[in-house]
């Protein structure tokens, strides 16, 4: 199917079938919204965008699941992107982690949305892409507004080398030991140390090993906890 001048052309990425088929039926009766193809992963999103591609027909919007076997939307889109500036790829998805969202606006994601979302905001969502916007689901949207207004606190505000840093510390090693465990200077292990007490605001090692145990990182010495 080839979308006419004024109608926005969509292929749709859901390894669903039922999925798939329930969109592009809706998609197909939405006003200045043509579907001009499917696909059941990213790696089969990529071969018919080749298609497309040789074909002069690529369409403007891609609609695009995130969980999907052999290529994950995330990994779909970024490719998209690259190989394709011009198309623009909105994710549909049922997770709406703050970490997946950054994950692909910063693949380079035109809108992000959740499959509760109301179909009208589903095609809204794909006129905003085309129209070069980004839109995003209201509760997404919401959680990141709050991410920004609140700064993240407790373990959240760790990074992964520093969760490590918090746990070798609730075991008990000094900083030549943590220092020697990852393979990174005393001096490096004794700043990461200190980073990780300002960011949880405590004043001692023995508080960091009592916050590493009740947040689950370690287990309490027997007889404790």
């Amino acid at each position: 199917m080839v979308a006419g001048r004024d109608q926005i052309g969509v292929l749709v990425v859901d390894d669903h079938a039922v999925v798939r088929r329930g969109l592009a039926a809706y998609l197909e009766s939405a006003e200045g919204i043509e579907v001009v193809a499917e696909a059941t992963d990213g790696q089969d999103a990529l071969a018919v965008l080749a298609r497309l591609a040789a074909q002069g027909r690529l369409p403007r919007v891609v609609l695009m699941d995130v969980l999907m076997p052999r290529l994950d939307g995330i990994s779909a889109l970024a490719a998209v992107v690259a190989k394709y500036p011009d198309v623009r790829v909105v994710v549909l998805t049922s997770f709406g982690e703050t970490e997946r969202v950054h994950a692909a606006l910063q693949a380079g994601a035109a809108g992000y949305l959740l499959k509760d979302a109301d179909p009208d905001e589903v095609a809204a969502a794909i006129r905003a892409a085309a129209r070069g916007e980004v839109h995003l689901d209201p509760a997404v949207a919401g959680r990141l507004t709050r991410q920004l207004v609140s700064p993240p606190m407790g373990l959240a505000a760790l990074t992964a080398r520093e969760r490590t840093i918090l746990t070798l510390v609730a075991r008990g090693l000094s900083n030549r030991q943590i220092a020697n465990e990852l393979s990174i200077s005393e001096r490096t292990a004794r700043t990461h140390v200190s980073h990780v007490l300002t960011k949880l605001q405590l004043p001692s090692r023995t508080q960091a090993a009592l916050f590493a145990i009740r947040e689950g990182l370690i287990d309490a010495p027997n007889g404790q906890g």
